[in-house]
């Protein structure tokens, strides 16, 4: 009896280990707010770059995919990889020869790094702009809302953390619906995937696998390392 009773422990043991491997993968993670980090421009990303005592100069511009801006009397510079203050910097250190008292400011007023993925039964998939706080509902909404043929008890929010794992949120869209259970529409962040299956995901380790490195067409800004 003793040694059944060792056998069954130690089973129990490995099937926990198991499972926290598996979940250090895909994981709950329904907090609606998190850090925000200095932002660093990208590729794509549209500056305004303004200059205090010679408007004349102002440039409305977008950041090239060599990640440079080509601004009057000073050509190329640099932009990708830079804070706006950073830049800003840069902007002032390269107008000093030009001008007698450079004062700029860089605004970023699109950013490619803030929108979303929309993606599986519903009637517009593909990019989905932050312009505020948004929820998963609202995103979809802006998809074109789900088919008939959605399960919006089983939505997917695919989060990437900081150590560029998955985290895998389900989110039960129906009660919502419902006019029940609003604490289940999280608010989204910038680069998230919100998945609407067409029916119940039973094993997410697997879907995740197959989804991210076989079927969705990551635009730029968005990317997972499942390894």
């Amino acid at each position: 009896m003793r040694i059944i009773k060792v056998a069954l422990l130690a089973a129990l043991t490995m099937i926990v280990g198991c499972s926290s491997r598996v979940m250090n993968r895909v994981e709950e993670d329904r907090s609606a707010t998190y850090t925000a980090k200095e932002y660093r421009i990208q590729p794509g990303d549209q500056l305004d770059v303004k200059f205090f005592y010679n408007p004349e100069l102002n440039e409305l511009l977008t950041v090239r995919s060599d990640g440079k801006i080509t601004l009057q009397l000073v050509n190329d510079v640099v932009a990708a990889g830079l804070t706006p203050v950073e830049l800003t910097t840069a902007l002032t250190k390269a107008y000093a020869p030009e001008l007698t008292n450079p004062r700029i400011a860089v605004i970023v007023r699109t950013s490619i790094t803030d929108k979303v993925y929309v993606d599986g039964e519903v009637n517009r998939a593909g990019l989905v702009n932050l312009t505020g706080p948004t929820t998963a509902l609202q995103s979809i909404a802006q998809a074109g809302g789900m088919r008939e043929s959605a399960k919006p008890e089983e939505v997917i929010v695919l989060r990437r953390a900081d150590d560029r794992s998955v985290k895998a949120i389900h989110v039960n869209l129906k009660n919502v619906l419902l006019g029940e259970g609003s604490a289940q529409d999280i608010l989204l962040r910038p680069n998230d995937i919100v998945y609407v299956p067409k029916s119940a995901i039973a094993n997410v380790n697997k879907w995740i696998d197959t989804y991210i490195r076989k079927n969705v067409p990551l635009p730029i800004g968005i990317g997972y390392d499942l390894n």
